[in-house]
């Protein structure tokens, strides 16, 4: 672990950026038609029960990150499987996100350009802030935090003004019953991006007021659920379910129909700014993750050596995971969740805390003797 603190308002910044980072990119829950937005309600509700489940194991050892509490929990040989596995899970991620971002900005401003040179550019800025360490990514995060919900608001409004919204794209309601809103909460949302909090499990021991970052964590969690809820509600009352389902930036799809007054058009810029910034925050926390647990696993004092050379992994991995954009999508919608988010997000985190909570209790039962 670097030797840094953060305060309980940057923690709230991290998560809420994380959070919100590629989810208003993709098209979540829309497997569930003009209910979508209840999907991600209730993926935020089994949400805040797996971070309840991060933060409790990470009270138990609260000076240390994820990869080196895994060996107290599980043994050293088991242990740094278990803290290996997760490293190999966050530059995973990091490379899917790093894939949206790239995919974006070739389907929105420079089609000409090789995908490779996009996703370049973004890891050498994000390998610059991670090799500063966590702090200053956390500053970096409070002065955009406020111009990025600035940004929101107006975003908001101006759809409002143009009367692009119509309410009857929503109904009806619960149109094929709520299996499909429940079927989906477990195949997708509850995984992305709720219980993909479990990256903070290598941050929270950061913290300068441990104790309070439950509540803060919550807060956030909440925060960011409620908003990627009415982004998506927007959405679907603005283009539909069928236009939701065939575009692949729905919100992009959403911006450009802005026109108010006959002059204010041509917002998408603004709304590329925010994905950039979203994205930037999103790789680098999975990022920074993956750099300081292989720097704990093979005993590298300085995080920053690693981040140079990681970083040409990143992008790398990034052109590897998928030979096209929908190919990327399928594989993060069938494979991904049941092979990599269920057993890294829900099994071996319970795992982990059953056995640390009866080695916790037996501590307890011999200091009463």
């Amino acid at each position: 672990m670097e030797n840094a603190k953060l305060t309980l308002y940057q923690l709230f910044v991290l998560i809420l950026l994380f959070e919100t980072g590629s989810s208003i990119v993709i098209t979540l829950g829309i497997d569930a038609n003009q209910d979508a937005w209840m999907t991600i309600l209730l993926g935020l509700a089994l949400g805040l029960i797996l971070f309840l489940v991060y933060y409790q194991l990470s009270s138990y050892y609260p000076n240390k990150i994820l990869t080196q509490y895994t060996k107290n929990i599980a043994g050293p040989f088991l242990g740094s499987i278990i803290g290996y596995l997760y490293v190999i899970y966050f530059m995973y991620l990091a490379a899917r996100v790093l894939r949206d971002f790239g995919e974006l900005l070739l389907t929105f401003a420079y089609s000409e350009t090789p995908l490779i040179i996009i996703n370049a550019i973004m890891v050498l800025t994000i390998v610059y802030g991670v090799s500063k360490g966590i702090e200053v990514m956390a500053r970096t995060g409070e002065l955009f935090f406020i111009f990025l919900y600035l940004l929101a608001i107006v975003g908001f409004f101006l759809i409002l003004f143009a009367g692009l919204i119509d309410i009857n794209n929503l109904k009806p309601m619960f149109a094929n019953g709520i299996e499909p809103i429940i079927k989906v909460t477990l195949k997708q949302t509850m995984y992305v991006p709720f219980g993909e909090v479990i990256v903070f499990s290598m941050i929270l021991p950061y913290l300068n007021h441990f104790k309070k970052g439950r509540k803060i964590g919550l807060y956030a969690i909440s925060l960011s659920g409620i908003n990627l809820a009415l982004t998506t509600v927007i959405n679907v009352a603005v283009l539909g379910v069928d236009v939701n389902k065939r575009s692949p930036f729905p919100l992009l799809s959403t911006i450009q129909l802005i026109k108010v007054a006959e002059f204010l058009e041509r917002l998408d810029v603004f709304f590329m700014l925010a994905l950039i910034m979203g994205c930037f925050f999103k790789i680098s926390i999975y990022f920074y993750a993956s750099v300081v647990g292989i720097s704990d696993l093979l005993k590298v004092k300085e995080h920053k050596k690693l981040a140079f050379p990681l970083g040409i992994i990143l992008i790398l991995v990034s052109m590897m995971i998928a030979t096209s954009y929908p190919e990327h999508i399928k594989e993060g919608l069938n494979f991904v969740p049941l092979y990599l988010h269920l057993p890294m997000q829900v099994i071996l985190p319970l795992f982990l805390l059953v056995v640390s909570f009866f080695r916790n209790r037996k501590k307890g039962t011999k200091a009463d003797k």
